[in-house]
This record gives C-alpha cells, sequence and structure tokens, in this order.
C-alpha cells in the first residue's frame, strides 16, 4: 500500500446456509484497489457469530470506517446472525437474492460454492453503493409469525375437510376415524380464531399501520389477512425499491428464454417469497371477476394469450404492485380511476 493510500471500505461478505456461515474479509483503498482474504467457516448459531466478530476484529485494517456486514437474505436462516451483529452496533446490509444474482453475472463466475458467493458478497460490498438494515418493528415481526403460522393452520384446515369429504362419501368408515377428523377440525378452526384475535390486538397498537392496511383491503378480493401477510412479508417493503424489484423478490418476475431464432415461452421465474405468491393467488382469481381494473386487464390478456393461468399470474402480479403503491403513497384505490381518467378527473388509480 502507498503512503497516501487510505483504506475507505471494510466488508465482511458472508454467505448464510442453515448451519454454517462462510466468510470472507475485503478492504477497498482510495486508489480503488481491492484485497480479499481467504474464506473462513463458522457455525450458524450464538458460538459461531461471537468467534466472527473476534475473527474481524483481528482482520480488521483501520478504526477509520467501519466494517459492514454483507449477506443475502436467505429465507430465515439469516435473520439471528442480522440481530445478533445488530445488538452489538455493527452495520449490517441484507441484500434480496435478484441483486446478488445479478451482480454475479457481471463478474463472469463459472463455479458457484459458498466460498465463491461469500467472496463476491465482499466484492458487492466494495464496489457497489448499499443501504443499511434496519430491525424490523418488533410488531412487524410478530404479524409475520403469525401469519405463516396462520397460512399453515389454514392449509391443515382444508386437509381434514378434504379428509372428511371423502370419509362421507366411503363405505362404513370407521366412526373413531371420523370422530377425531372432527376433533381435529375444531381445534384448527379455534387455532385460526385465536390467531386472528392476536393480529386484531396488533394492529390496534399502531393506528398507522392499522389505516394502511385498511386502504389495501379496500381492493376487492384483498381482505384484511392478505394485506397483512404482504406487508409482514416485506417488513413494510422496507428492502424494496422500485416495482420491478419487488416483482422479483416474490418470483413473480417474467424470464424470457431466447437464443438466436430459438424462442421459447416467457414465465414467470418463482424464484421468491412464495408466502406472498401464495397469498395472492386467490385474492387474484376474486379480483379478476370483481375488480373493475382487473377484470378488463384479466379479459383482454385472457383472449391475447388464450390462456387462463397466464392472464391469472398476471393479474396476481398486477395485484401486488398496485398493494405496494398504495403502501407508498397511503393512498385509497379508486376502482372506477379508469373511468374518471377518461372523463379527464384523475390521472392515476389512487386517491390522495
Amino acid at each position: 500500500m502507498q503512503k497516501d493510500e487510505q483504506i475507505i471500505k471494510q466488508v465482511v461478505g458472508i454467505d448464510v446456509s442453515k448451519d454454517s456461515l462462510e466468510v470472507s474479509f475485503g478492504t477497498l483503498s482510495s486508489h480503488a484497489e481491492k484485497e480479499l482474504s481467504v474464506s473462513i467457516s463458522f457455525s450458524n448459531n450464538v458460538i459461531g457469530f461471537r468467534k466472527l466478530l473476534s475473527w474481524t476484529k483481528k482482520n480488521k485494517v483501520t478504526d477509520t470506517c467501519p466494517v459492514v456486514f454483507v449477506m443475502e437474505a436467505t429465507g430465515v436462516y439469516y435473520e439471528n446472525l442480522a440481530y445478533f451483529l445488530n445488538d452489538h452496533q455493527e452495520q449490517v446490509v441484507v441484500l434480496l437474492p435478484n441483486k446478488t444474482k445479478n451482480y454475479a453475472k457481471t463478474l463472469d463466475l463459472k463455479s458457484k460454492t459458498d466460498k465463491i458467493d461469500s467472496r463476491m458478497l465482499t466484492q458487492f460490498g466494495l464496489e457497489r453503493k448499499f443501504n443499511l438494515w434496519h430491525v424490523p418493528t418488533p410488531l412487524l415481526k410478530d404479524l409475520k409469525i403469525l401469519c405463516r403460522e396462520y397460512s399453515t393452520i389454514t392449509k391443515r384446515t382444508v386437509q381434514i375437510k378434504n379428509q372428511l369429504h371423502a370419509k362421507g362419501y366411503s363405505y362404513k368408515p370407521p366412526k373413531g376415524t371420523v370422530s377425531r377428523l372432527k376433533q381435529q377440525l375444531k381445534f384448527s378452526e379455534r387455532q385460526l380464531t385465536q390467531i386472528e384475535q392476536e393480529i386484531e390486538e396488533l394492529l390496534s397498537q399502531d393506528p398507522d399501520l392499522n389505516g394502511k392496511i385498511n386502504k389495501i383491503a379496500a381492493i376487492k378480493g384483498v381482505g384484511i389477512m392478505t394485506a397483512i401477510r404482504v406487508v409482514a412479508e416485506t417488513n413494510g417493503f422496507a428492502l424494496i425499491e422500485n416495482g420491478k424489484q419487488l416483482a422479483s423478490y416474490v418470483g413473480l418476475d417474467v424470464v424470457h428464454n431466447q437464443s438466436g431464432n430459438r424462442e421459447r415461452k416467457s414465465s414467470i421465474s418463482r424464484k421468491g417469497n412464495k408466502f406472498i405468491r401464495q397469498a395472492l393467488y386467490m385474492p387474484a382469481i376474486c379480483a379478476c371477476r370483481y375488480d373493475k381494473t382487473l377484470k378488463d386487464f384479466y379479459i383482454r390478456l385472457a383472449m391475447r394469450k388464450n390462456i387462463k393461468k397466464i392472464a391469472v399470474v398476471a393479474a396476481e402480479r398486477k395485484l401486488l404492485l398496485l398493494i405496494y403503491t398504495l403502501w407508498k403513497n397511503n393512498s385509497q384505490y379508486d376502482p372506477d380511476y379508469l373511468l374518471n381518467k377518461n372523463n379527464h378527473q384523475h390521472k392515476s388509480p389512487l386517491i390522495p
């Protein structure tokens, strides 16, 4: 390093998996020279987190700039580490998977391993601008957990109802089996009611959040639970910068498959937050029936593509972006905005 050269960035790139953390350390100098260390592994638990901090202190080059820990939002496996680092006053960056995937393409990497990914994340942190991760509010965190629990129990309830329906048409099923299924159904329904009550109590603690949720739920087909699930899963859209990024995060981004004269059908990636996709599918179908704007959109696309499923998925994406817009602008949805627009009364589907 030259005498007039200074370290302007220090980054720890962390590839997170269920049981382990693959970590590398990198620095960027004022002359734009990068140095990356060999990666090292730690366990994905509190003992590993403490060893990671100790290792980082040993590798730290200067106190003039903070060390930034960069990781990817991989399921729930990154959460404990992110909270731990935040509790120790460390700077944390959590990246959406589509961001790291697009960046990795620019590096022309031939292979994909945990070690390579950790160095890629370190290099990302050294080269790119980023926003620091902020801890979700306890309320949104609890809502996310409750919504996922609600989704799991709802699936189980549907399965039990289907089993009871089948037993009702089978020849002399055992009375004990039917009785147990009915007991399971009552128990599941009671749990769903309890979760709904807990969610209502949480929302009552934050009038602003409750108001924004109710504005989203005004869209026909959406409802309170759908609105809460989308908002909670995205932490109030904290990491989302635009609609395109949101669609990619959820897995509703369009993937084109074309090379030379060969062109295959486009599809959605489905590589994203499955909980939001599951939450939006049935509301999208309902909205295509009862919401004027989405119904017209669905009919036009279904006639053009001649495949109803494609039109439903497109409506699902449109519904997602509409929810994001309403949240971002804190506005109510006007289902007659197209008519109003034609009359030169409004230019937006939103009412301030």
